[in-house]
């Protein structure tokens, strides 16, 4: 059951969380178990309450899994006759990957070509944040952004290119501090070569 939590702070701050009561309190048993399992007291101070935050934590992260990214789309749909590329980029990522439950991060690229059909430009930024708050990996949320604009508005075509970082290969295994992993994913016209030149040269250029 979903529950909200009011804390008023000094200065009339009123901090509100939404959450699922009875899952963080089963979540957070499983983090005490697995600090204990790490050869650390779970029990002292410092860590007394880390379970029910991390258990809060987890739970806001993924929380993509209560979204759904096509009614999204589709509560701001709109017939217009425009018929040109229209690109929303450098959206902020923050997903989890689901290899290791460690975080990848960066940006994404995303536009379309409008078949008689457009969406509020909000609403691209909060599908990237529905699939993205999910346990994921790239190659994936590349895809499931572009079959989402697709199978929404059926425009003549999507164009989707995502630029992240892995902790999972800067935190652990390889170590390799400075590398980005780019996906990209074409349909309908950015499958031509001069449209999609078009989308990657505007995505990669500043405006003056």
């Amino acid at each position: 059951m979903e529950q909200s939590l009011n804390n008023k702070k000094k200065g009339g701050y009123v901090k509100t969380e939404k959450y699922d009561a009875e899952k963080i309190q089963q979540i957070g048993g499983h983090y005490r178990e697995i600090i204990s399992l790490l050869g650390e007291d779970p029990t002292r101070e410092g860590l007394e309450k880390t379970p029910l935050r991390v258990a809060k934590a987890m739970q806001f992260m993924l929380q993509g899994y209560n979204m759904d990214p096509e009614a999204i789309l589709n509560s701001a749909k709109f017939h217009e006759d425009y018929h040109q590329m229209v690109i929303v980029k450098d959206i902020e990522i923050y997903s989890l990957c689901e290899h290791h439950l460690v975080p990848f991060f960066g940006k994404a690229h995303v536009a379309y070509i409008p078949n008689h059909y457009i969406t509020g430009l909000s609403k691209i930024a909060r599908v990237v944040e529905a699939y993205s708050r999910r346990l994921q990996v790239q190659e994936r949320l590349t895809t499931q952004i572009k079959e989402c604009i697709q199978n929404t508005l059926n425009p003549l075509g999507v164009a989707v290119v995502i630029e992240a970082r892995h902790l999972c290969m800067q935190m652990r295994g390889v170590q390799k501090q400075n590398s980005v992993t780019t996906t990209s994913d074409f349909v309908g016209a950015f499958c031509k070569e001069a449209t999609r030149k078009e989308f990657l040269h505007l995505i990669s250029s500043k405006l003056s």
